[in-house]
């Protein structure tokens, strides 16, 4: 269903009440929110609300639960689909296979498939975080992350999300990685995935971090731009003199005012870019 001008709380509040499990809202023409500011919930101006019910659902009521509510004599565009079972949480895997980085970093879905007996492999269910290296920002840091010498580093991952990029330093031999996430889900997620790949004693995880101030070897963050800018004495902070500095989640045309905010303590190599979004990295002098 269109949302229209409704409140998208009290549609949702409908919906729930009315016995749905999952309540999403998305873009029903093309216009993409790509930054919204922090603790915001943007709409779209032409946004689709669409719920998960038992089959059994009573529709009919539903329906007449919507319009007394909203005072409507029709709904707006609807309609309602039968879904045939299947384990849902699973259903991204169809479409995710393994995935080379660099030259040894592979990045492979589940337990089902096997790469090359020298890859350095990362196995990874995200759950509900951002990260499966499908991203072109994403991507853009693990290819950086096997491009450098790991060994032995300690790591600062800002914006763990599910964890990927960290779990992959420690796999490249890293010997500790921080994460730091402000979602407490994907503080769960990198911290399940640290356990599955065996490094959970090398990456930790957290929402916060007191202090940081020239402790890591290597910071990365893949956030957003606005982020980056938001956070620059944090992270500038936790690189050591000497550190490298991975900064993504940046599309091409916002390099210029994320880097004019770092370099006055890093000296940077040229932007890689992919499908518009860069990654930026550089030396702390």
């Amino acid at each position: 269903m269109n949302l229209e001008s409704f409140d998208p709380d009290r549609v949702e509040a409908v919906l729930l009440k009315n016995g749905a499990h999952a309540v999403t809202l998305s873009d029903a023409g093309d216009d993409p929110v790509l930054e919204p500011a922090p603790g915001a919930t943007p709409l779209w101006s032409d946004t689709k609300v669409t719920a998960l019910f038992d089959a059994d659902a009573d529709f009919a009521r539903l329906k007449s639960d919507l319009m007394q509510t909203f005072e409507l004599k029709e709904l707006p565009d609807n309609h309602v689909e039968i879904l045939v079972d299947r384990a849902w949480e699973r259903e991204w895997l169809k479409d995710f296979g393994p995935m080379r980085f660099g030259k040894r970093l592979w990045i492979v879905p589940g337990n089902e498939h096997n790469p090359p007996d020298d890859a350095i492999v990362v196995r990874l269910d995200p759950g509900l975080a951002f990260g499966t290296g499908t991203h072109p920002t994403t991507a853009l840091c693990l290819e950086w992350l096997d491009g450098i010498d790991v060994t032995g580093k300690t790591v600062l991952d800002f914006g763990c999300g599910s964890g990927i990029l960290g779990v992959a330093a420690c796999k490249l031999g890293a010997a500790r990685v921080q994460g730091i996430d402000i979602d407490l889900q994907a503080v769960t997620a990198s911290r399940q995935n640290a356990e599955r790949n065996h490094v959970g004693d090398c990456f930790r995880a957290s929402t916060t971090m007191s202090s940081a101030t020239n402790s890591f070897d290597i910071v990365i963050a893949n956030i957003l731009a606005s982020t980056l800018i938001e956070h620059v004495s944090f992270i500038v902070n936790a690189v050591r003199p000497g550190g490298r500095l991975a900064l993504s989640g940046v599309l091409y045309e916002q390099v210029a005012q994320v880097q004019d905010n770092y370099q006055e303590w890093f000296d940077f190599n040229a932007p890689v870019i992919k499908d518009n979004w860069a990654c930026l990295t550089g030396t702390k002098r």
